[in-house]
Order: C-alpha cells, then sequence, then structure tokens
C-alpha cells in the first residue's frame, strides 16, 4: 500500500513550520516520527496535499523539571523519555508506561508529540498524561495556549488542535516522591495498542488512609476515562484489598465500551476492574514503607 501523493516540506525552525501551517492549513499534515501518520497515509485514510516535516525543528526536543511539571518537548522521541533520569526520578509512572510503546525500533523513531496529537484512546500516553491531569502546550500563528487534557482529547483520533496548530510542549505533573504509581496493560501481543490498559498514582497520609488518588483507564471509549467516582470513593479510606474490590465492582457504571474484533464490551469491563485493582495495590506497595494491611 503506498500514500496518495503529496508535497513534502522540511522547516528547520518553528516559525517556518507555523508560517506553513498558516499558509496550507486543512490541506497539510505534520509529520514528526511517522509511527502513527505513515501507516494512516499508506492506508489512505488520510490524503494530505502536503506533508510538513517538523522532525530537524532541535528546539522542540528536550526534558526539564518547570516547577511543578515535567515538561517534555514535542519531539523528544519516545527512548529517550524512556531512558531519562528526569522522567524515572519526577515521574516514575512514564518510565513504566514508555516500555510498553510498540517496540523498541517504534520507540527509536516516534515522539511524545506526534503520539499525543495522534490521540489514539488505546495507547499508553494518552491514559498517562490523563491520569496525571498534565497539560498540552499548543502554538499556532495566534501564539501559544495551554490545554488541560480533558479538553485536548476529544474522540478518537480528534483533538481540539485547530488546522494551523502544532504540539509544542507535553506537561506531566511531577509524582510526590512519597506517592506510588503503577502502570498495567492487557496486550493481545506484546507491542500491540492495549485492549485495556489503566495509570494508576496514589498517596496515603500519616495515618495510612488514601490521602489522593488518580486514576485513568485506557481502551474503554473514545478517549481515556479519568475514574473520578473511584477516587472519591477511596479518599480518606483504608488502603485494603476489600476496600478496593469494592471500589472497582461497580465498573460498569462508568465506563461504556464497544464490542469489536478484538474484545467483547463486557470482556473490557472486566479486564477495567481487574486492571485497576491490581494497579492500585501495585502503587499502594510502592508508597514508602506503604502496603495493603
Amino acid at each position: 500500500m503506498k500514500p496518495a501523493k503529496f508535497n513534502y516540506l522540511r522547516p528547520t525552525t518553528l516559525e517556518e513550520a507555523i508560517q506553513l501551517l498558516e499558509e496550507y492549513g486543512e490541506d497539510a499534515k505534520i509529520i514528526s516520527g511517522g509511527q502513527s501518520l505513515i501507516p494512516v497515509l499508506n492506508m489512505r485514510l488520510s490524503t494530505p496535499k502536503y506533508l510538513i516535516d517538523v522532525s530537524r525543528i532541535k528546539d522542540l526536543n528536550y526534558i526539564k523539571k518547570d516547577g511543578p511539571f515535567l515538561a517534555i518537548g514535542a519531539l523528544t522521541r519516545h527512548y529517550e523519555v524512556e531512558e531519562s533520569e528526569l522522567v524515572s526520578k519526577y515521574c516514575p509512572l512514564l518510565s513504566e508506561g514508555m516500555k510498553n510503546v510498540g517496540h523498541p525500533q517504534i520507540r527509536s523513531r516516534g515522539t511524545i508529540g506526534g503520539s499525543i496529537a495522534h490521540a489514539d484512546p488505546s495507547a499508553e500516553l494518552p491514559c498517562i498524561i490523563s491520569a496525571l491531569r498534565g497539560e498540552v502546550v499548543i502554538i499556532g500563528p495566534d501564539g501559544e495556549r495551554t490545554v488541560p487534557t480533558e479538553e485536548f482529547f476529544l474522540t478518537y483520533l480528534l483533538t481540539s488542535l485547530e488546522p494551523t496548530e502544532l504540539v509544542k510542549e507535553i506537561r506531566f505533573p511531577i509524582i510526590n516522591e512519597n506517592d506510588g504509581s503503577a502502570f498495567v496493560e492487557i496486550t493481545r501481543r506484546h507491542g500491540d495498542f492495549a485492549l485495556v490498559e489503566v495509570a494508576a498514582v496514589v498517596g496515603l497520609d500519616e495515618d495510612g488512609h488514601f490521602s489522593s488518588v488518580r486514576l485513568a483507564v485506557g481502551g474503554v471509549g473514545p478517549t481515556p476515562v479519568v475514574l473520578e467516582e473511584i477516587e472519591d470513593f477511596l479518599n480518606g479510606k483504608e488502603p485494603k484489598e476489600v476496600v478496593i474490590t469494592e471500589a472497582v465492582s461497580s465498573m460498569e457504571n462508568y465506563l461504556d465500551p464497544e464490542s469489536d474484533l478484538h474484545s467483547s464490551r463486557e470482556y473490557r469491563i472486566h479486564l477495567a476492574s481487574v486492571l485497576t485493582k491490581k494497579a492500585l495495590l501495585t502503587a499502594i506497595n510502592r508508597v514508602p514503607k506503604g502496603m495493603v494491611r
């Protein structure tokens, strides 16, 4: 399979890329690592007249601590995030999740911004940043704007990006060093998109009760689902397995996945319940001196 004909453009600065987007708008597509877009082009699900390759814009490749956030440039490749000591220190959930992204060959080419902009609800990064309540920095002809993830992801493969805009930076909230986190997923084969995935972060107070809980599940709808009801239920309670079992027992009230060739609706809900419990128990045991009692 081959893509439809297109004009190939390769800006070397962010300003030049924005000018090209402003000029060509809906007729253009941004490409960076190409791990998501190339298959779409080959299947002719998208037929842009112009392909704007931003991979040589060096200003968009970085990982840095910025106040309460870990700021990652859109063109930072997956393997760079996976191997980053900063990420391991300040956002271990992201480090753990990156190991599940495709295969090493994909992680060596794919970019963080590309994965976020592609917005596949079964991909690891959208689920992780949704659980953390992160932000996406977008830039276009009218300047920058920062969008929370609940406003960025709209539906399957669709975000709030305008045709003249591109992702500049992804901002992951730093995880408290006294919190525990876990990322778990079920795939048909290692490297496949997840049937269901769960990202969890928990904190315990001095009495050993839940002081904070952040949960998101992917693969169960058009966007990652933040499990606010379960978070609220758990806050203030003891981190006992029986409490967690009760919390996840009504998962069908929070999720409404569709059946497809890979899984039925009922099976996805069951997986979400099992994996949420597993993620929570794992995260609890990663809290310093924390454990299910």
